[in-house]
C-alpha cells in the first residue's frame, strides 16, 4: 500500500491518538496566546535575526537555505549562525572552532563550519543565551548579522525576518498536529511568518501550481511567498586523498548505487536520482542517526552483496557521521561518495528574495559594509551618508 505524503495522519492506528492530538494543540495554542498578549516576553537585539525554521517534524531543507543566505551574506557581512545543535554530546553555549568535533555541535552545525570557515557557528539550547554570546563575547563582537537555525516555535527571541519553510511535497494544510500527524503547531502560525518559501519543489512547477498554493496558505498581505527547488553538484569521494568530483550525469544506467541516508525524507532523494541511475537500494537509517560499529557491518554486507559496478552515494549532513566510523570495510571507503545540495529559486523570484534580506540589512545593520557599499553608490558627492539607526526595527513588507 502507498503511503501518503502526510504520512502518519494518514494511518488507521495513528487516528488512536487523535486525543493525544488535542491535548497537545490545548497546549500549543496556550503558549502561542501567552506569547501575543506579552505574559511570556519576547527580546529583541540591536543585531539583525533572521530566522529560518518550520513548523513540521522531520526536513524541510533548513540546512541548504540557511547556506544560501550565508553565500548572499557573508561575502560583505560577518554572519553567525545560531543552532541548537540537535544530538551533540555537549551542553550549554559552545562556539564552533576548525577542531572542534562533531559530536560537540551537532551534524548540520559542523557541516556549516567546515564549508564557511569564516563564519561564526555557535550551538546553545537557550537561543537568548545564545545571541548575547554571540554579541559580546570578544571572539564574535564583529558579527553583524545571526542566522538563527530551527527556531520558529523558540519565541523568546523575536527574529527581524522570520522566514518558515513548507515542504512542497507534505503541505501543512493537509496535515495534522503531532502526533497524529507531523505538525508542530496548528497551520495558523504561519501568520508569525514575514516570508514563506515552498521548498522541494519540481523544477518544472507551473504559474498555476504557484497560484494554487498561494491561495490555499491564506496569507497576508504583507507575507511574501517564494518557491525553491533542490540542486545537486558533483559527487565527491568521502574517504579517498584525491577528491576528484564525478558528475551525476557520468553515472550509467548499469551501474548499482546503494543510498546511505540518516535524513528525513529519503525517499525524496532516490527520486531525484532514479534519472541518472535505474539500479538503486536504499539504506535508511532514522534522522541524524549515529552509526555504530554493527551498522558499518550491515553496510559492508549490503555493499558486497551488490553486483558490480557499484558506489554508495551519501548526504553531506550523514558524511559528517560516517567519518567517525572505523569499520567500514576498505572497498566502502573508497567507492563512498557525498552529493552536495543547493537551493534554486523558481519563477525568476531569486533576485526578489534577494533585495529583501540584503535591503533590510542595508537599512538596519549598524556595522554592515553593504550599508556603508549602498552609501557609496547612491549618495551624491557633496552629500554626507545618512547616519545609521541605533537599532533596527521589526520588519514588514506592507
Amino acid at each position: 500500500m502507498k503511503k501518503s505524503a502526510v504520512g502518519p495522519s494518514t494511518s488507521r492506528n495513528h487516528w488512536l491518538l487523535l486525543p493525544l492530538s488535542w491535548v497537545y494543540g490545548i497546549v500549543v495554542n496556550l503558549r502561542n496566546l501567552l506569547f501575543n498578549i506579552g505574559v511570556l516576553q519576547q527580546k529583541n537585539f540591536s543585531v539583525p535575526v533572521i530566522g529560518v525554521g518550520n513548523i513540521t517534524v522531520g526536513g524541510t531543507g533548513k540546512t541548504p537555505h540557511t547556506e544560501y543566505l550565508i553565500r548572499l551574506l557573508s561575502k560583505q557581512l560577518q554572519v553567525a549562525v545560531l543552532s541548537r545543535g540537535y544530538k551533540r554530546k555537549s551542553k550549554g553555549y559552545v562556539l564552533a572552532q576548525k577542531d572542534t568535533p562533531m559530536s560537540e555541535l551537532g551534524d548540520e552545525p559542523y557541516q556549516m563550519k567546515r564549508k564557511f570557515p569564516q563564519v561564526h557557528v555557535a550551538v546553545c539550547k537557550k537561543r537568548v543565551e545564545g545571541i548575547e554570546r554571540l554579541m559580546h563575547d570578544k571572539a564574535t563582537e564583529s558579527t553583524d548579522v545571526i542566522l538563527l537555525d530551527d527556531a520558529f516555535q523558540h519565541r523568546y527571541v523575536k527574529p527581524h525576518i522570520n522566514i518558515l519553510l513548507i515542504d512542497f511535497n507534505r503541505f501543512i494544510t493537509k496535515d495534522h498536529l503531532l502526533p497524529v500527524g507531523r505538525l508542530r503547531e496548528p497551520s495558523s502560525g504561519i501568520r508569525r511568518a514575514d516570508i514563506v518559501i515552498i521548498t522541494k519543489c519540481p523544477t518544472n512547477l507551473r504559474p498555476i501550481d504557484y497560484r494554487t498554493h498561494t491561495k490555499s496558505l491564506k496569507l497576508l498581505a504583507f507575507q511574501k511567498i517564494f518557491f525553491t527547488a533542490l540542486q545537486y553538484g558533483d559527487l565527491v569521494p568521502l574517504f579517498r586523498a584525491e577528491k576528484t568530483p564525478v558528475k551525476l550525469e557520468a553515472l550509467g544506467q548499469d551501474e548499482h548505487l546503494l543510498l546511505l541516508t540518516g535524513i528525513a525524507t529519503p525517499q525524496k532523494l532516490e527520486n531525484d536520482l532514479r534519472p541518472y541511475c535505474g539500479n538503486i537500494r536504499t539504506l535508511a537509517y532514522p534522522d541524524h542517526h549515529f552509526f555504530t560499529a554493527k551498522d558499518a557491518k550491515h553496510i559492508n554486507s549490503v555493499f558486497q552483496s551488490m553486483p558490480e559496478p557499484r558506489r554508495i552515494i551519501t548526504t553531506e549532513k550523514d558524511a559528517t557521521r560516517l567519518e567517525l566510523l572505523n569499520n567500514l570495510s576498505e572497498e566502502v571507503r573508497q567507492n563512498i561518495y557525498t552529493l552536495p545540495v543547493e537551493i534554486k529559486f523558481l519563477l525568476n523570484q531569486e533576485e526578489q528574495f534577494n533585495k529583501i534580506i540584503v535591503g533590510y540589512i542595508q537599512k538596519n545593520s549598524k556595522n554592515s559594509t553593504l550599508n556603508q557599499h549602498k552609501t557609496r553608490n547612491s549618495a551624491p558627492a557633496a552629500t554626507k551618508p545618512k547616519k545609521e539607526p541605533e537599532k533596527p526595527q521589526t520588519i514588514t513588507f506592507r
